[in-house]
């Protein structure tokens, strides 16, 4: 007999929910809000080759990036999903540069989403997979609609992360600190349906690592030992894997394992990734699933940050491939 026992993102959610005594809902009414609009972004990045929605805009975001078309596109979605359900205080996003707090015509609640709309975009035009990162926090001022200060929390405060991955199929991943799930949309119904349950790192980790060798000249000299070592490490070489769209590379590591490395460089001396809504829910999902994210000195959870747009070094996946990575640039 087939097996038809589906399990919808939706009812995840709310099984979810029934094992959190005092849950009100709105918790819940968010990760729905979220899971309908990347629904929305996956259609248009599915129709972006038939539809004029590929190409850039004309002008820079916060952080002097080319504005792609979609990016545009999916901050609308988001910013627009979220902003009356009276769940949310404010929002901080890739793409704008002060946080924003919820319209005065809509209610405001006690939780921040930050996000990235659609990481890699700079891959849009060659059809590479890209994704959408997002992290949702408590308020922890006095403030109705929010303030920095409560944007400005470390990553263990996460209540929840997850990133959506826009490839071959679209797929939604996310933990509220209960393990990782992942779901995979079926177009042909419309929903977002549980195929990978409590996903782990797995342990011992594939032997892949995940940089940006291009850089390898503007290295500190620990990072470029790491690097040698890993590559003629006893019982046998680690190969190479790098797409170079952060959600891609981090979903293969989370399913595979090994280690994804973006470090500080000569030119970029704090890194690249954003620490908020890139590299802290990243992270907080790492380590739901067994694994480890690091800036290179500690815990990327641990990081108090000072700036909305703030970056940082970013060394995630295998436990021991990131205490290794450690170790390497400890001496630098």
């Amino acid at each position: 007999m087939t097996d038809t026992h589906i399990v919808t993102i939706d009812r995840h959610i709310i099984d979810e929910e029934r094992n959190r005594p005092g849950a009100s809902g709105a918790f819940s009414n968010l990760l729905t809000d979220i899971a309908l609009a990347a629904k929305v972004i996956s259609r248009q990045v599915n129709m972006a080759g038939l539809v004029d929605i590929l190409g850039r805009v004309g002008h820079r975001n916060v952080q002097g990036e080319p504005v792609q078309k979609l990016d545009v596109f999916a901050q609308d979605v988001i910013y627009r999903a979220m902003d009356h359900t009276g769940h949310l205080c404010c929002m901080v996003s890739e793409e704008l540069e002060d946080w924003v707090p919820i319209p005065e015509k809509f209610p405001a609640g006690e939780y921040i989403l930050l996000f990235d709309p659609l990481d890699g975009s700079s891959n849009i035009d060659v059809n590479v997979s890209i994704g959408t990162i997002f992290s949702l926090q408590r308020k922890v001022t006095e403030h109705e609609r929010g303030s920095l200060e409560d944007c400005l929390q470390p990553g263990r405060r996460q209540l929840a992360a997850g990133y959506v991955v826009y490839g071959s199929s679209t797929m939604l991943v996310y933990t509220t600190g209960r393990g990782v799930h992942g779901f995979t949309l079926d177009p042909s119904i419309g929903e977002f349906i549980l195929s990978h349950e409590d996903i782990r790192i797995p342990q011992p980790p594939s032997r892949y690592y995940s940089v940006n060798e291009a850089y390898a000249s503007r290295w500190s000299p620990g990072m470029q030992r790491l690097v040698e070592d890993l590559k003629r490490s006893r019982g046998g070489e680690f190969s190479s894997r790098y797409i170079g769209s952060l959600v891609a590379d981090f979903h293969r590591t989370l399913l595979r394992g090994g280690i994804f490395m973006y470090p500080g460089d000569q030119k970029h001396p704090s890194g690249k990734l954003r620490l908020l809504y890139e590299a802290s829910p990243l992270a907080f999902i790492a380590e739901e699933a067994g694994g480890r994210a690091s800036d290179g000195t500690g815990d990327i959870l641990d990081i108090q940050p000072t700036e909305l747009h703030q970056r940082t070094p970013l060394f995630i996946g295998s436990t021991d491939l990131v205490d290794r990575a450690e170790e390497f640039l400890a001496n630098d």
